[in-house]
């Protein structure tokens, strides 16, 4: 594709761009569609029988322990059928070696389903027949996912599995040399143990991804999308800039379905830009607000990108958890986005759509409820369940079910009373806004499978596969009854007729899910040997040191080097490949710097880091895919959109930096009350840094408070830094005086501890940073125990011992040498000093704001508005 878009495209020519990069650019008719078709279908029944409560009585056994290779058999054989492997390949069938690639492909991925007593049988050491058959088989991913994914990815693959093969060699430099592994040691690692393909990332897939995939194709069959992208333009539409802010919020929204980016821009784009150019958006600027606003759909809780239930994996942690961090960021960020539009349609007095005159503070307060009384929704649900179950202990179930079905049939009912909402032509001459107070009854019923989902995730906790497969179960009783009923309540006599398209709305809704999982599956198998390359060979370690030298120390080098690893990688990889690969070489470097450097990163901020910049990868020149998307749609030059989406994005550039120094912006460690007034806060902050980066809060800003504007929003996000200026937050202990601080602490208090002493692996000297609650104990003897210290004085200097196994300190302290000749000992204490609060800096920064917002608001009252009307 050229990198100028001369017009453009059509609609039929935009979902060919969606497919060639989502779900295959073939599409062949016949009884070879059809068998594709049901292949596809087979795909989606198969994962949710999986998925299902009933699976260990429907399924046999052997069919659930190998379902990773029944996953990835489909996807390979999908692959083939469905992406051509050259531009020269035909669209309309498929040539003889795609059948060979296919079938071929999907019968080596079940390998280890076919010869699984015999693996089990060697201790999953691959012989002579098993390594030679996985190397084949290696090449046949790599096919697959050279057609789906690009050649970078098979790339990078290729050059970690040489790595493998010939990284012992003597021209491998010695710092990345390894002792190597046999060609059975190795294909063993990767193919047929769980450590390479079929390790985490896959078995990810195949649980959890491939559910919410599905859950959002189905929302999107049932026409989910097209009422949210009304429901936006008939709340925003009428604003100034109404139809880029409706941009941002049917986004948001829509981010619920489409977990790709490109998919999402097509979807509203089609639609929402022509109405920003119509209001004086240029066409660049039309496609970077749509290409900003779809990427962070990824970001955006319940439903997040595929990387956030890998997350779930790598952390430990559950996905209600994974959640609950990201929400905040993700909520000020598109609250960020909205005053960005709102910005550029003040700057340039841009016109609005309809005569209709509603103030922006009742349209935001009732956005507010809606959104507020959503969440209060689902939060209450567990009440009227709890009851019913307590009455009705052994039926609860059933009665649940039918309690649902009722709400659901009143919900349909009143869809019934308002036409069907159709696709608005956004070319035609006049554009009349949806009326909210007319539409919203016609899809209130799509909220049912989201507050299913939500209750099952946040309240009752269950796994997200569960919690998907209840949604998407409802999903499939809402596609075949939701026409036909309206049909009955409306008097009509083609309920049957109705009945039948269900069923069709369904099946399609199924194939889609499918096709949309070929990409992802194929993504998380052949990153799998990036991260089998990594356990096998410790290359890992390698790296980190290479980058620990390269940033020297410094935790924000680190954490740069980081982001750009990201952003090149993203060039060519899809955002769960560069996250598993990124996260898998770098976080536990940037966590093992941050102690070193006296700073605790917990271990999700790390991984949120690299999944919010494995998702910009879709915004940043030259290569971002959603950039070009919006350069179709709009007709504008791609470079400048990708570049003018990047502008918009800065907000999600800096969040990542902010809440790795500041995790109240997680809600890690938080009460309510905290949360409520991090919330407040850091909305503020995000909004002053949107002007700052603007030029433009309530009129042009000079330079000097575009720097105020900045330092300020600083301030509100990082308020412990410039109160640890004020006031140190620790107090320095002599080493010697260590008992005595721990005795004298209260059980609960912190204390932090600098360790010196050699490295393990490279017996060089280091310090690590090491911060431990007190414990509870009778005298500090009895402390020390708890936590593992055993202290050797001698004079002022306090050695330590090995760490008792089990304790708190044997796995903190597990890469030190206590048996060298340099002793391991404690170089600092530091205890908490009685520091005011951090919040009190917000005071000066929200009075140096009003002073700025004051000067601005009386020169804005002095100049001529600028910019004629569009």
């Amino acid at each position: 594709m050229s990198t100028t878009q001369e017009r453009a495209l059509s609609e039929a020519e935009l979902q060919e761009l969606v497919a060639a990069s989502d779900t295959g650019a073939r599409n062949p008719h016949g009884p070879v569609g059809l068998m594709i078709a049901a292949i596809a279908l087979l795909w989606s029944v198969f994962q949710v029988l999986l998925a299902s409560p009933v699976a260990p009585y429907v399924l046999p056994g052997d069919l659930i322990n190998n379902s990773r290779q029944i996953h990835l058999a489909f996807a390979i054989f999908l692959a083939a059928m469905a992406y051509p492997l050259f531009k020269s390949s035909p669209r309309n069938y498929i040539p003889w070696y795609d059948w060979i690639f296919g079938v071929g492909g999907a019968i080596l991925a079940m390998y280890g389903y076919f010869f699984y007593e015999k693996i089990v049988a060697n201790g999953g050491l691959a012989d002579d027949t098993d390594a030679m058959i996985s190397l084949v088989a290696l090449g046949f991913l790599f096919l697959a996912a050279y057609r789906t994914l690009g050649p970078v990815m098979v790339a990078l693959a290729v050059v970690f599995l040489f790595y493998v093969f010939f990284g012992s060699s003597e021209v491998v430099p010695d710092q990345i040399r390894w002792a190597g592994a046999s060609l059975r040691k190795a294909m063993s690692h990767m193919w047929i143990t769980s450590e390479g393909v079929f390790g985490i990332a896959l078995g990810v897939s195949t649980k959890f991804v491939f559910l919410f995939v599905l859950f959002g194709a189905l929302l999107d069959r049932a026409g989910a999308g097209n009422y949210f992208i009304k429901m936006a333009f008939g709340a925003l539409g009428h604003l100034r800039g109404g139809p880029a802010k409706a941009a941002v919020v049917g986004s948001a929204a829509t981010g619920l379905i489409s977990g790709s980016s490109i998919a999402n821009v097509v979807t509203t784009g089609t639609f929402t830009i022509p109405l920003m150019k119509r209001v004086g958006f240029s066409a660049e600027k039309a496609g970077a607000v749509e290409v900003a606003s779809s990427v962070n759909g990824q970001i955006m809780p319940p439903v997040m990108g595929a990387a956030a239930f890998l997350m779930v994996e790598y952390v430990g942690i559950s996905y209600v958890e994974v959640i609950t961090h990201a929400f905040l960021p993700a909520i000020i960020s598109y609250i960020a986005l909205v005053y960005i539009v709102h910005l550029e349609a003040v700057k340039t007095r841009m016109p609005t759509i309809g005569n209709k005159v509603v103030s922006m503070g009742r349209t935001i307060g009732g956005m507010f409820a809606f959104f507020a009384g959503f969440a209060l929704l689902c939060y209450a649900t567990q009440y009227p369940v709890g009851w019913i179950t307590s009455l009705f202990p052994s039926g609860s179930g059933w009665v649940l079910s039918l309690l649902l079905f009722a709400i659901y049939v009143a919900l349909i009912y009143l869809a019934a009373q308002v036409p069907d909402l159709e696709a608005d032509d956004a070319n035609a001459d006049v554009v009349e806004l949806p009326d909210v107070a007319k539409i919203y009854k016609s899809g209130l019923y799509y909220m049912l499978p989201i507050i299913v989902l939500v209750y099952f995730l946040m309240i009752e906790r269950k796994s997200p596969g569960l919690s998907a497969f209840w949604a998407t179960f409802l999903l499939f009783g809402i596609l075949l009854t939701q026409k036909s009923l309206k049909a009955v309540f409306r008097g009509e006599t083609n309920a049957i007729a109705k009945l039948h398209e269900g069923v069709k709305d369904l099946i399609d809704g199924m194939i889609d899910g499918a096709r949309n999982m070929i990409g992802i599956g194929l993504a998380t198998a052949t990153a799998g040997i990036i991260v089998g390359t990594v356990s096998l060979t410790g290359i890992g370690q390698v790296m980190a040191d290479f980058v620990e030298f390269l940033s020297g120390g410094n935790l924000i080098l680190m954490l740069v080097f980081v982001a750009i690893l990201s952003l090149i990688l993203g060039m060519g990889l899809p955002t769960t490949a560069n996250y598993i690969v990124v996260s898998s070489l770098m976080v536990s470097v940037v966590v093992e710097l941050g102690a070193q450097s006296g700073l605790v990163v917990p271990l999700i901020a790390v991984h949120l880091f690299v999944f919010y910049f494995g998702i910009m990868a879709d915004v940043t020149p030259p290569v971002g895919l959603a950039s070009f998307a919006a350069a179709a749609v709009s007709g504008g030059d791609a470079i400048r959109t990708g570049f003018t989406a990047f502008f918009y994005s800065l907000r999600t550039v800096a969040l990542p930096f902010v809440f790795i120094f500041n995790t109240d912006l997680l809600l890690i460690d938080v009460t309510v009350t905290q949360g409520i007034i991090v919330f407040i806060v850091s909305t503020i902050g995000i909004l002053v840094f949107t002007a700052g980066t603007m030029g433009w809060f309530l009129t042009k800003s000079r330079i000097w408070e575009t720097v105020a504007l900045l330092v300020i929003a600083f301030a509100l996000f990082r308020p412990g830094f410039f109160m640890n200026q004020i006031q140190p937050p620790f107090a320095e202990i002599p080493p010697a005086q260590f008992a005595t601080a721990l005795e004298e602490a209260s059980p609960g208090d912190q204390l932090r501890a600098v360790i010196r002493g050699p490295d393990f692996d490279t017996l060089e000297s280091k310090d690590l940073t090491v911060v431990f609650d007190v414990p509870e104990g009778a005298d500090v003897q009895a402390r020390l125990d708890s936590l593992g210290v055993m202290l050797v004085p001698e004079g002022e200097t306090i050695k330590l011992d090995e760490p008792m196994f089990g304790t708190f300190l044997s796995d903190k302290l597990s890469t030190f040498d206590f048996y060298g000749d340099e002793p391991v000992q404690i170089a600092t204490v530091q205890a908490p000093s009685n520091q005011l609060p951090k919040e009190l800096i917000f005071i000066p920064a929200l009075l140096l704001l009003a002073f700025v917002a004051f000067l601005q608001s009386r020169r804005a009252e002095d100049e001529t508005p600028q910019g004629e009307l569009a």
